[in-house]
């Protein structure tokens, strides 16, 4: 199977931290130089005016609007700025619940927002979600199903790590799917990502939180789960890459 270094454009990385790299507007300079459809997460709302300044200048960057689970001990407050945020933009994320050992004492307050933004979303309609699901899939999936339907919103599982049945949950509840290299390198993973269907695979790096060659991954790195998802589906990289282009694609415009 032929590596991908001939498939250096339209890649996607649908779940990355830009504003915590050290240079912000460089990091997003790169993604967009580099044609790739970025979706820059934020990890709370006073983070958002810089980052969709910085997006709403290019083709290929885009905002999204978040609080993220392990932040919400000392920001659930701040879900009121989120609320007056949330109509300037369709993306959301990070956003979802962790019951990590780090974070599970704050876990009512994170069912709290997480119900809360489900809630805005579906009234907002046509909402795209990036969502965080550690220890907690059946949860999430359980409020999405609740709160969220596939025709009033998009939900994006990102680095989800749940069950095959979980997996197939999921599928039936209209969520698609973002996996990384680190992902796609941990044996215990691939049964669940195999369970993921071809048409609701997207890509991501969760840069600056993973690593390539020793360095925090930047969106370019996305090539690197475009390989290995080609190995594990037989396919060449630029199918694959063309796989996840028209997933995205279908989740923008439903085409």
């Amino acid at each position: 199977m032929a590596e991908s270094t001939e498939v250096k454009s339209g890649l996607v990385d649908f779940h990355c931290h830009l504003d915590l790299y050290p240079d912000h507007e460089q990091a997003v300079q790169q993604a967009e130089s580099a044609g790739i459809f970025t979706l820059a997460v934020t990890t709370t709302p006073r983070a958002w005016p810089r980052n969709n300044e910085l997006a709403q200048k290019t083709k290929h960057v885009r905002a999204a609007l978040g609080l993220h689970p392990q932040l919400v001990a000392e920001h659930e407050a701040e879900i009121t700025i989120w609320d007056n945020y949330l109509s300037e933009t369709r993306y959301v994320g990070e956003v979802g619940l962790d019951a990590g050992p780090r974070f599970y004492k704050s876990i009512e307050a994170q069912k709290r927002v997480f119900r809360h933004v489900l809630q805005k979303c579906a009234e907002a309609g046509n909402k795209i979600l990036s969502v965080h699901s550690i220890r907690t899939s059946k949860l999430v999936l359980d409020y999405v199903e609740e709160l969220l339907p596939p025709e009033k919103g998009k939900v994006v599982l990102h680095w989800f790590t749940g069950t095959k049945k979980e997996v197939q949950r999921a599928v039936k509840l209209g969520c698609y799917f973002s996996v990384n290299s680190t992902m796609l390198v941990n044996e215990r993973h691939l049964p669940m990502v195999m369970e993921i269907p071809m048409d609701k695979i997207l890509t991501e790096t969760d840069g600056p939180f993973t690593k390539s060659f020793d360095r925090p991954s930047a969106p370019f790195d996305v090539i690197h789960a475009i390989d290995a998802l080609a190995r594990l589906h037989y396919k060449e990289p630029a199918e694959m890459a063309s796989i996840v282009r028209a997933n995205l694609r279908e989740i923008l415009t439903g085409k």
